[in-house]
């Protein structure tokens, strides 16, 4: 599922006050780290399913010669949206996706973040939940 005009913000149960960056850990890149670097590097270039699709094949070193049908498996199982991410669940990031649905990270302490939950021509959702109530 892809969304236009619309913003993840971080999760109720976010352990953070405000954004971090997260980290490879043991001198591997993780999920969180890679989407990091693709989204805040090239803010509005990618789509959602451009980006859950380079970090796989980031995360797992793939050398594909024909991207598109590895695209095609890769997405034949359904995906979870960001929404699920790292990066608003544990890293304080909000998540903007544009009229394209092209999207850009947004720190939860910056005037933009803030700008973005009270825009009237936006979908406000909410990261989520790290654990059940």
């Amino acid at each position: 599922m892809s969304y236009t005009n619309t913003f993840i913000t971080t999760s109720e149960d976010s352990p953070v006050t405000s954004a971090s960056v997260p980290l490879p850990r043991n001198h591997k890149p993780t999920i969180a780290s890679i989407e990091y670097d693709l989204i805040r590097n090239n803010p509005y270039k990618y789509s959602q399913e451009d980006v859950q699709f380079n970090t796989y094949v980031i995360k797992y070193q793939i050398d594909a010669k024909n991207v598109d049908e590895l695209r095609e498996q890769f997405f034949n199982k359904p995906k979870a949206c960001f929404r699920a991410s790292p990066l608003v669940k544990k890293y304080g990031w909000g998540i903007h996706y544009n009229a394209e649905g092209k999207v850009a990270l947004y720190d939860v302490k910056s005037e933009h973040y803030n700008y973005l939950l009270k825009a009237a021509d936006i979908t406000n959702l909410k990261g989520m939940r790290s654990k059940r109530k």
